[in-house]
């Protein structure tokens, strides 16, 4: 493991201190690319106008037309957290701006697969719908748009997601509006927007429609700010880059969840994970409400999730909760047998003492096809190689098929290598689609062994020794005098994620006593620039040297009643 802090712009750090930014977060934000002040300004009127996005206006349009002649819209979400709050923004902000009539429909992932498709048009028309609108998905759902408007139908495609290309050619669903930022023409500069941005994005379109149409004015108009809690959980839970906006659209989502102003279903997430409303971090919408959203869509039905969010009766907020949390328990425990298995595999791939192939990708037919993701992520963050995991559909007639999910190291864009694939092995990708560091694609078993030559000959090709290096980059040293309680809570309060990383430091401590705590926690005692200080390395046995350089997290530690700053371990170079 390579430590590196990161460096930092000086006079970019002192502006922004000189502007009353904490010397410390001065730094910290310098090192992360902010070039002033107007970026830290998380107000609503600094958000990008929404104007800006293509095919906004016209999605405006189209929706202010089916409220006005009351025609029955229906939502088709995705199975991911940013689906389910993507759809309850929409079913929750068109009944708002005067939807009478707004149902939802999400796709199985076991039954359905990803997007939509021609099955789902046909149960979006027979419910009765005039207007299918998609969220978090669409963009390559060629069949499943072409279906919906041969039957009638009208579409709005909204989606975050990449558009399909053919022979290097972009193509697009023939719906009657697309709103994608991704899509070519978009100027719209918050690429990385996430599928529940987008339609909140379309929302505040709609209202100014319906605004300059004389259904309200800005003093009456229905306050759509209410919505971002649910905003700023899909946005952190997708791991999506925090450019500015997205950083504006979290922190406004995380002042009303502190303040109390949330959702139900939000409020009883909170309680069922055992985490503080009021001391609300990105920490808690990426690694405690998220996952027991994702584990409804992983191993039951997203339904449950989306009525979550959308419930404005406390007790039947807690008993969904409830049931939210019991699947994740649920999935947890698939997960670690799962993990335990692929790892062996993954590591029978390679002689002990050599390096692992380019490319890692593992198959079992007791694998579940939910949690092949994380399973992914797991042994991608372990052998640090682009990592894909298979498990056999569990879809009727499709058992001959593997879903596979894919995770990816920085500097290998797996999207992109899945494209070359197809284009060198014809026929063996039966779909595919995805992000940079997060693809997923399904294949037909007999054709494993050559989709894992396609992977290993691309990363062959991609892959150097700098990509291949792991490495952790960190914000260098901690001044003793930064080592505070106050300065905790004050990091914490911030709006910190994908593409923004939480502050990381790192220099040589020493070592003055460790044990094993729970059999798989090392307990630190260190003595960190000469002053004593606990450390905590979560999922870790081995011993450290008496002296060792160290990449760690701030923590607050509460006992007896007295908080004290502690060290969350993340790397050791040895």
């Amino acid at each position: 493991m390579k430590i590196v802090a990161r460096t930092f712009p000086p006079r970019t750090a002192w502006a922004l201190e000189q502007a009353g930014i904490h010397p410390l977060l001065a730094q910290l934000y310098a090192a992360r690319g902010v070039q002033g002040t107007q970026e830290l300004d998380q107000a609503l009127t600094h958000l990008i106008p929404p104007g800006e996005m293509r095919g906004v206006a016209e999605a405006a349009t189209l929706l202010a037309d089916a409220i006005a002649t009351h025609k029955k819209l229906c939502i088709v979400a995705d199975y991911d957290c940013d689906g389910a709050t993507a759809c309850a923004v929409g079913v929750r902000g068109l009944r708002m701006l005067g939807a009478r009539h707004v149902s939802y429909i999400v796709p199985d992932r076991v039954v359905d697969g990803y997007g939509l498709t021609a099955p789902i048009s046909q149960r979006v028309k027979d419910s009765g719908a005039d207007v299918l609108i998609t969220v978090d998905n669409g963009i390559a759902s060629m069949a499943g748009v072409a279906t919906a408007r041969a039957l009638g139908l009208q579409v709005l495609v909204t989606d975050h997601h990449l558009p399909a290309s053919v022979d290097g050619q972009i193509v697009l669903p023939q719906a009657d509006v697309i709103v994608n930022p991704n899509q070519p023409g978009c100027s719209f500069p918050s690429k990385s927007i996430a599928g529940v941005g987008v339609m909140f994005y379309v929302l505040l379109a709609l209202r100014a429609e319906l605004r300059q149409r004389g259904y309200f004015d800005a003093a009456t108009q229905p306050k759509l700010d209410t919505l971002l809690p649910l905003v700023a959980l899909g946005t952190v839970a997708d791991v999506v880059k925090l450019d500015p906006n997205n950083r504006r659209l979290v922190a406004q989502g995380l002042k009303r969840v502190r303040a109390g102003a949330m959702p139900a279903g939000l409020a009883a997430l909170f309680e069922a994970a055992g985490r503080s409303a009021p001391v609300a971090t990105t920490f808690d919408f990426g690694f405690a409400l998220g996952p027991r959203i994702n584990a409804a869509g992983r191993l039951s039905d997203m339904t449950l999730g989306i009525e979550c969010l959308l419930t404005d009766d406390a007790a039947r907020a807690t008993e969904l909760a409830k049931a939210l949390d019991g699947i994740n328990r649920e999935r947890r425990v698939i997960e670690g047998d799962m993990r335990e298995q692929a790892m062996n595999i993954a590591e029978g791939l390679f002689d002990e003492g050599d390096e692992p192939p380019p490319a890692i990708c593992v198959f079992d037919p007791d694998f579940h096809e939910g949690v092949v993701g994380i399973v992914a992520s797991r042994i991608k963050d372990k052998l640090h190689r682009p990592t894909f995991v298979f498990a056999a559909s569990a879809a009727p007639g499709k058992e001959h098929e593997l879903k596979g999910s894919g995770r990816s190291i920085a500097g290998f864009h797996l999207r992109d290598a899945l494209d070359l694939v197809a284009k060198r092995y014809p026929g063996v990708l039966l779909r595919f689609g995805g992000h940079a560091m997060a693809a997923g694609c399904t294949i037909a078993e007999e054709n494993f062994d050559a989709f894992e030559q396609g992977l290993n000959e691309v990363a062959q090709e991609w892959l150097d020794a700098a990509t291949l290096t792991r490495r952790i980059d960190t914000d260098g040293p901690l001044k003793p005098e930064y080592r505070r309680v106050e300065l905790v809570d004050v990091l914490h309060h911030e709006v910190w994620g994908q593409g923004f990383a939480a502050p990381t430091f790192s220099e040589e401590v020493e070592v003055v006593s460790q044990r094993l705590v729970g059999e798989k926690h090392l307990s630190l005692k260190l003595k960190h620039q000469g002053q004593p200080v606990d450390g905590i390395w979560f999922g870790h046995t081995e011993p450290l040297p008496a002296r060792v350089k160290l990449a760690f997290r701030l923590d607050a530690d509460a006992w007896n009643g007295v908080r004290r700053v502690r060290f969350l371990v993340e790397a050791a170079e040895v």
